[in-house]
């Protein structure tokens, strides 16, 4: 089993930049596609970000090309999502997610994912 801790939402103002991080536990991830979703109110969970398996290549959603990069640490098992250029549209919750087998690469739906974090909230204001 694999458990997801995320941290490093909060408040921010529109045109600001906070960085997300998803701590991994229980097994080694360097292995895994891991990938962040978001889910405003009232809205159905979308994906935002993935990097894969080595050769660790990354993949965005259009809405966050430019403004938000996903990147890896896996001495420290752990993923980050830096977010960059807010907007209140980004408000939602973000959840972090570990997928174990190797496959296409464009992992954009939730049943490619294995395992979930409890998601961080991420407040933009105008």
């Amino acid at each position: 089993q694999v458990q997801l801790v995320e941290s490093g939402g909060g408040l921010v103002q529109a045109g600001g930049s906070l960085r997300l991080s998803c701590a991994a536990s229980g097994r080694t991830v360097s292995s895994y596609a891991m990938g962040w979703f978001r889910q405003a109110p009232g809205k159905d969970r979308e994906f935002a970000a993935l990097i894969s398996q080595s050769p660790y290549s990354t993949y965005y959603a259009d809405f966050v090309k430019g403004r938000f990069t996903i990147s890896r640490d896996n001495a420290k098992n752990s993923v980050y999502l830096q977010m960059n250029s807010l907007k209140p549209e980004d408000t939602a919750v973000y959840y972090c997610a570990a997928r174990r087998k190797s496959g296409n690469f464009y992992y954009t739906q939730m049943y490619e994912y294995d395992y979930w974090g409890q998601g961080t909230q991420v407040t933009v204001s105008s």
